[in-house]
């Protein structure tokens, strides 16, 4: 998570990771505006870039090169990123409404999410096409139509329903890629047809005729049949009718005609054209509603009306940036006014390419070369980020901020400590009287109470367990940072084999002005709070303070039979190991600290560390499991070990059978380990065999430190296989056996990994 001593006073929101929003992100990394707090809201981790798309459908480009790696670039600018779907806009309350998380309060905000398709206008598209945008949906099916088409007996019929620039376009690229991995299967495309729908006369109607001449030619030369001047009408599953009265079989519709809104922006009552798209002015500033910016095909600039097209999206990046900034510093904004004419490189499928602007064109592979060293260029902007120092400098050059600014940081700067940094009474109770602790019975005194101190029951013939955890945060997310610091701080209770009872938070806060600490403070323990009630354990009480990192933690309380207490000293000969969550948190943020870990990794390794191991713990008391502990900042080995002295035993851990977050494996190979790795490593080295496994990749991760990592349990063999089987049910999907338990020897080291 990215520090700053600078209070903040003021939220900028990026909503969506358009190609405007990328350019913002980059120009407020490289020079930040203390004070101000910038959050993007999106969907994805990556965000394709439309000039590659083509190109990545033919085959010509990697995932990585085709995608901004938003995760690196928002951390990069020293912004929150949080990852969900956009429902909503309340611009009298100021907060973005999202499908999975507590609303995103803002002072400005900023709208670049693309457009969506159209297919609500035909009856029958909306069940049955593949739209081509959102583009990253879109990838993800045509994944799918590849495979299915690599697998399909007999004849296949492609249709693809718009001839812009952009049907064109994948349609060429879709038919080049069959081609090469079906030859690369040993079949032939023989059997495959394509047929390109359009609604006007000409494809490509806004270029030249030498340009639409061109792709014309080509589409013949490659046996693509054209339905022009035929609109589709209706579409059913396997067929397309048309306006003539045409009816065409399909059995892959791909849907790429003009874009439409999403419908949220007009529901919020913002002033949009009569197709939903957000009217701007000059300054890309929403007619309606001074605080709402809005760019790229999500928007109209009403006195400069343009296509919905990529290349004015990343044009606006810069005045977008800049007005953003003005405005925050309360700065006239400047006008921009978009150029007329625009230089297209459009590409037939093969590395050859059209160059079109105006009346003027050129083709040929040189041309496809000029555009792909084009794209790689900008595509370079954003992926080979520069190193910033781990603090973000948090000194006022003269003249940067508006006065308010620096009067608002000056006065929080003077915040007193001891009991004078405790969170105010009136933003505690407005964050806390949001939260709905899970109700129980054996809770006297809980949460809502104004007495001092919870009060709690022990029902009889039970002990109770006690356990603290706390630690500020690695994600710049408050509400998955909730998620994660309870799942953790359940972990103790949950390898004890029982159920958690009650939980008092302890929590800091960034200092900030009182609306910014609220919110904070909400997101962060509504989060939590969605953990603990889903567990049945009642948030009673806590405390909270103001400082310069985002931590929290809780002291735990959980009930247990006397006689049913899972030990670390349980494990037994013959016992199998079993992990239920993947290792490699600690290497992964470490280098997602250094902008070295890939956005779609850290998501992935999110969702693990939000999964709760409550039901994971049950399935293995219920599997015959004695012996348990989760897996934290020892790391893997570190915790084996404890098992491995208490129990009295001698254990085969299977290197190969330990199961590894994604991309875990490439950022130890790159060196970057969490800082408590080489204090794990020298604890843990004296008591293994280590030798057998030094030398394979892998073998660094098993010092990892974890963060709400999963569970390391012993279960009988004769269980283990079918214990596995539970949790893969359960959604512990990389849940493996990784070793077996022997009798204790009189080996110097009782551990041996083995590869």
């Amino acid at each position: 998570m990215q520090k700053t001593d600078t209070p903040i006073v003021k939220d900028l929101v990026l909503i969506g990771g358009g190609h405007s929003h990328v350019a913002v992100l980059k120009r407020f990394g490289m020079k930040p505006v203390p004070g101000i707090r910038l959050t993007l809201v999106c969907r994805d981790a990556h965000t394709p870039y439309s000039g590659m798309l083509p190109g990545y459908v033919a085959g010509h480009y990697t995932y990585d090169e085709a995608h901004i790696d938003l995760g690196s670039l928002a951390r990069f600018a020293g912004a929150r990123f949080y990852h969900s779907t956009v429902t909503g806009l309340d611009v009298n309350a100021k907060s973005v409404i999202c499908d999975n998380r507590p609303p995103v309060v803002y002072d400005l905000v900023s709208i670049n999410t693309g457009s969506t398709p159209t297919t609500a206008f035909v009856p029958g598209a909306t069940e049955t096409v593949v739209p081509v945008k959102p583009i990253n949906l879109f990838l993800n099916r045509w994944e799918a139509l590849r495979d299915r088409a690599l697998n399909h007996e007999g004849a296949m019929k492609i249709a693809v329903v718009g001839a812009g620039a952009g049907g064109v376009e994948i349609l060429l690229a879709i038919q080049f890629r069959l081609k090469q991995i079906l030859q690369e299967a040993g079949r032939t495309d023989e059997q495959i047809s394509y047929t390109l729908f359009s609604n006007s006369a000409e494809i490509m109607p806004t270029h030249n005729p030498r340009v639409r001449s061109r792709f014309e030619t080509a589409l013949r030369d490659r046996d693509v049949v054209i339905h022009a001047d035929d609109a589709v009408v209706r579409v059913c599953p396997g067929k397309i009718k048309t306006a003539s009265g045409a009816e065409i079989e399909a059995d892959e519709i791909l849907w790429v005609t003009a874009a439409g809104a999403p419908s949220w922006t007009a529901d919020a009552g913002l002033e949009v054209d009569e197709k939903g798209f957000i009217k701007v002015g000059d300054t890309l500033q929403s007619l309606s509603h001074p605080e709402v910016f809005a760019s790229g095909d999500v928007a109209t600039m009403v006195n400069h009306p343009r296509p919905k097209s990529g290349v004015f999206a990343v044009r606006q990046g810069k005045p977008l940036e800049r007005n953003l900034r003005r405005f925050l510093l309360g700065r006239p904004l400047v006008q921009f006014r978009p150029q007329k004419k625009f230089l297209s490189l459009v590409s037939t499928g093969d590395k050859y390419a059209v160059a079109s602007r105006g009346k003027f064109s050129m083709q040929g592979k040189n041309i496809w070369l000029w555009k792909d060293w084009i794209d790689r260029r900008f595509m370079d902007k954003f992926n080979d980020l520069p190193d910033m120092e781990e603090d973000v400098k948090t000194d006022l050059p003269q003249g940067l901020a508006s006065a308010d600014v620096v009067k608002e940081i000056s006065a929080i700067a003077m915040r007193c400590g001891g009991c004078g940094a405790k969170v105010g009474a009136t933003v505690l109770s407005r964050a806390l009287n949001s939260l709905e602790p899970v109700p129980r019975n054996d809770v006297l005194i809980g949460l809502h109470e104004p007495d001092d101190a919870a009060v709690v029951e022990v029902p009889p013939g039970k002990v109770m367990v006690h356990t603290v955890d706390y630690f500020r945060s690695m994600v710049d997310d408050p509400y998955v940072f909730g998620k994660i610091a309870a799942n953790h701080s359940l972990g103790d209770i949950y390898a004890m084999g029982r159920e958690p009872q009650t939980g008092l938070a302890i929590a800091t806060i960034p200092f900030g002005v009182e609306e910014k600490i609220e919110d904070t403070l909400t997101q962060m323990m509504t989060g939590a709070m969605e953990i603990l009630n889903d567990t049945n354990c009642s948030l009673v009480g806590g405390h909270t303070s103001e400082g310069t990192d985002l931590s929290l933690g809780f002291a735990v309380n959980g009930l247990i039979d006397k006689e049913k207490i899972m030990r670390k000293g349980g494990m037994r000969a013959g016992d199998k190991l079993i992990v239920t969550k993947p290792i490699g948190t600690g290497t992964l943020f470490a280098a997602d600290m250094r902008h070295k870990a890939k956005g779609r990794w850290i998501a992935s390794a999110l969702d693990h560390m939000v999964m709760s191991n409550y039901r994971g713990a049950q399935c293995l008391v219920d599997h015959g499991s004695k012996a348990a502990t989760d897996i934290t900042g020892f790391g893997l080995l570190g915790h084996l070990v404890e098992m491995v002295r208490a129990s009295e035993v001698d254990v085969v851990l299977e290197l190969e059978a330990v199961p590894l977050m994604d991309g875990a494996v490439e950022t130890v190979k790159a060196g970057i380990v969490s800082s408590l790795q080489p204090q794990n490593v020298r604890l843990r080295r004296a008591v293994a065999n280590l030798q057998e496994a030094s030398n394979d990749p892998r073998y660094p991760l098993i010092f990892d430190p974890q963060t709400a990592g999963g569970l390391l349990a012993s279960v009988p063999a004769n269980r283990a296989d079918d214990c596995i089987t539970s949790l893969k049910e359960l959604g512990y999907l990389q849940s493996m056996i990784v070793g077996n338990v022997l009798e204790q020897s009189d080996r110097l080291e009782p551990i041996t990994v083995r590869v």
